[in-house]
């Protein structure tokens, strides 16, 4: 099951005053996926407070999200975090019979950190032969570690032919580079999370953006990603434009997101269950509303 080049959103997950997730806010943000032209979602994600979301809760939203999202839209999920392989193999599975795309592995997961390589292999591999499934993906998520999957791991996934998707995080061109040339010519694909490197990486072979700062200017980014090739000078102004002001990732993320959402008329708490939503003070809301402010005087002069 291939997935679409393109722009996939990790979708926040909206909570009401009283910590519920806030089902009616979730169908805003699917709408406003949607008006962005994104290709998909992805779903049940750590920007989805995913590790802060009890199992029913997770499969809950998943259900919400494939009922609730437009037919043209692809949706990849995950909720990689159960501790036994029991249930992980249980949760899995009973994310897939919901009729996600594809299911992300948290790519921490496979090991614990003084483990290698090997180790994390051969758990995939008994995961991927215990879970039907016509599609897997891999996110290298940052927390609670980092575990990057090198080249070598990546061809090997690649190989299978079950993986398509990779969600990469090693911000490094470098890295990207080799991973990109280690699948080249089969079914899985790359999608860069770093905004600043995100030109370079699509002209090395990368097939789109899964990243926070979708969350804010999603078109933007599906523009560069659809019209790069053919127009470069234009990508790099948009480039500058999108690496200044990813810079917001290092705000109170994702609360940050929330309150965006707000003045894009997507109405939320900024409620979260992973920030103190209190941390987004007077002056960080401020920078919220000046980027907001400056990203609609760049659409207008952009597009004009």
């Amino acid at each position: 099951m291939r997935i679409a080049d393109g722009v996939w959103p990790v979708m926040i997950t909206p909570f009401t005053e009283e910590n519920k997730i806030d089902y009616d806010a979730v169908s805003r943000i699917i709408d406003w996926y949607d008006k962005k032209g994104v290709a998909g979602i992805f779903a049940v994600c750590q920007s989805s407070e995913m590790f802060e979301l009890s199992s029913k809760e997770r499969y809950e939203l998943a259900k919400f999200i494939v009922k609730n999202t437009p037919k043209h839209m692809g949706i990849i999920a995950s909720g990689h975090v159960a501790v036994t392989v029991e249930d992980q193999i249980r949760e899995a599975q009973e994310m897939i019979d919901l009729g996600i795309q594809s299911y992300v592995f948290i790519s921490n997961q496979f090991a614990s950190e003084d483990e290698g390589e090997e180790v994390a292999r051969d758990r995939m591999e008994y995961l991927i032969d215990h879970i039907e499934a016509d599609s897997f993906g891999i996110y290298e998520c940052p927390a609670p570690y980092k575990r990057l999957i090198s080249p070598e791991l990546l061809k090997w996934c690649a190989g299978t032919g079950k993986f398509s998707f990779l969600k990469d995080t090693c911000c490094d061109l470098d890295q990207l580079k080799a991973k990109c040339d280690a699948v080249k010519g089969t079914d899985l694909k790359i999608f860069n999370a770093n905004a600043a490197t995100l030109l370079e990486s699509l002209k090395m072979g990368c097939a789109g953006y899964s990243g926070v700062m979708a969350n804010f200017h999603a078109d933007l980014y599906v523009w560069l990603v659809d019209h790069y090739r053919e127009e470069p000078e234009r990508a790099k102004i948009m480039m500058n434009f999108l690496g200044a002001a990813s810079m917001t990732e290092c705000q109170v993320y994702p609360v940050n997101s929330k309150y965006h959402m707000n003045l894009e008329g997507v109405n939320m708490t900024t409620r979260s269950r992973r920030q103190d939503h209190n941390l987004l003070t007077g002056s960080k809301k401020l920078e919220i509303e000046e980027l907001h402010a400056i990203t609609e005087t760049f659409r207008k002069s952009f597009f004009k």
